[in-house]
């Protein structure tokens, strides 16, 4: 029997000869005979029932959980208090293998001098609980150390969220109050040198492995702390696993890394979680190894592999409202860093001009990713970015930018089912008149429905792209099958 089970147990008085359930009286029993004036006799006793007993009262249940509960905390309480207490100070806690081992002595020790029974499971698990409260990050770090969860939402200190396969579950983690996610919280901002206050209530940050975490604590949050983390696979994905994963196919994986290699700038857009981080980590490791690249981002997610590899982020104000450096400031020192390639996490304003102008003056083979919905709407919030970088230009002067700019956009999107896709490849093919002209590529196309997934591919549209010279220039050579063509029409 487990200790909550037992304490329960221990909460529940047996019943007694004479009284109801838990101990309460009950009242005497009518007379064999009928009371004078009684139209009734007696009812006979009833059988106790022979099938499986009622649960108790919730009111009988709830406090002996509750003590259960607050004995646990109690315990742990006093078993990490002592144990921060005999820590050496001096130890390094980023030797995780180190200080878990020291933490197991110590605990052992602890829980002998409590003399407390526990089973070895018990045991097993307190000390797991008290390892991730001293070394990692409390509550949700099994959760993070699980490969099929995707995304960590504590929705303050009592709801924790995750996602798996595309779908949120109430995970089975909690926090012991509002303080206990603020000390997490902490923990995950300090080595990144950031702080998260009343006065600063929002928070970008990341993980040691690169997993990207949003921060919004209270008086913005009317629920206590909120933490979001979108989790990174530990080993990047790569081209063939989202074809294995049907996020596209081989045909299209060829013609993206033809794009990459001949220097043709892609934006990435989508709607948020959709996956262009992801997909931009992939198309990411078509770029040659022998050229130099510089990322910018708001917090460093990205997972490049190349070797000459120059990594710029962000930094937010400091208490004092000074020493912000922005992504417009990432941009433009990066132009003076004699890239080769520039990849921008995300546009999401002003650096959007500097973006643009970068790709208009000799750093072909950009890459950046934005939020829209369809390729369209991303020429549209291409403007809109353009605009909030404070300069009055007139809407044409900045669609000829984003024309002569941008080659190629590549829509990724999240379905209802879940799964991720990569819904249009589509060129852009230049102005006529006031307006960007657009042609797909590959349209993505659903043939069924079938055990809740979505049954689909994406599909050549049968049109041959209007850059096929650049490709040719940079001696790649793709079949005309590739865009859906017959070889005798070349």
């Amino acid at each position: 029997m487990s200790l909550l089970k037992r304490i329960e147990a221990a909460g529940v008085a047996a019943p007694r000869p004479g009284a109801g359930p838990a101990g309460a009286p009950v009242p005497d029993a009518p007379p064999d005979a009928a009371s004078p004036g009684s139209q009734h006799s007696a009812p006979p006793p009833i059988a106790p029932p022979s099938g499986p007993a009622r649960p108790l009262p919730t009111s009988v249940i709830s406090p002996a959980r509750d003590r259960a509960l607050q004995l646990n905390r109690d315990l742990k309480s006093r078993v990490k208090a002592r144990l921060i207490a005999e820590l050496d100070p001096s130890m390094d806690l980023s030797r995780h293998d180190e200080v878990r081992q020291r933490l197991q002595v110590l605990f052992d020790q602890i829980v002998e001098t409590e003399s407390v029974i526990l089973t070895r499971a018990e045991r097993q698990r307190l000390f797991e609980e008290l390892a991730a409260d001293v070394i990692g990050f409390g509550p949700i770090e099994p959760l993070l150390q699980d490969p099929t969860v995707t995304e960590v939402m504590v929705n303050g200190p009592h709801k924790v969220y995750v996602e798996r396969r595309g779908k949120l579950t109430l995970a089975d983690a909690e926090f012991e109050d509002d303080e206990h996610v603020r000390r997490i919280i902490d923990r995950i901002v300090s080595p990144l040198g950031r702080h998260v206050d009343e006065s600063s209530p929002i928070c970008d940050a990341r993980l040691p492995d690169g997993s990207r975490v949003n921060i919004v604590i209270p008086p913005i949050s009317l629920i206590g702390p909120v933490i979001t983390i979108r989790k990174f696979s530990k080993t990047p994905l790569t081209v063939d696993d989202l074809i294995r994963f049907g996020s596209l196919t081989r045909e299209v994986a060829e013609f993206l890394k033809a794009c990459v290699v001949a220097r043709l700038n892609i934006v990435v857009s989508g709607g948020t979680g959709s996956g262009k981080t992801t997909l931009l980590n992939v198309l990411s490791t078509f770029i040659p190894d022998d050229e130099r690249i510089i990322t910018v981002e708001d917090a460093a997610e990205l997972q490049l592999r190349q070797d000459h590899w120059v990594r710029l982020e962000t930094r937010p104000a400091n208490i004092e409202g000074k020493g912000a450096v922005t992504m417009r400031d990432c941009v433009r020192a990066c132009l003076r860093m004699r890239p080769e390639r520039i990849v921008v996490g995300e546009c999401r304003g002003g650096e959007a001009l500097d973006m643009l102008q970068a790709m208009n003056t000799g750093h072909d083979g950009s890459l950046t990713t934005g939020h829209a919905n369809s390729p369209r709407d991303m020429l549209s919030r291409l403007e809109t970015m353009v605009l909030m970088a404070g300069m009055d230009l007139p809407v044409r002067a900045i669609r000829e930018q984003i024309a002569s700019a941008v080659d190629l956009i590549v829509q990724q999107s999240r379905l209802r089912d879940g799964s991720r896709k990569v819904t249009q490849i589509t060129e852009v093919q230049g102005m006529e008149g006031d307006t960007i002209v657009l042609q797909d590529i590959f349209t993505f196309e659903q043939t069924g429905f079938e055990g809740g997934r979505i049954i689909g591919s994406v599909r050549p549209t049968g049109v041959r792209p209007k850059f096929m010279p650049k490709l040719e220039d940079a001696g790649i050579s793709l079949p005309a099958s590739v865009f859906g063509i017959s070889e005798r029409f070349f």
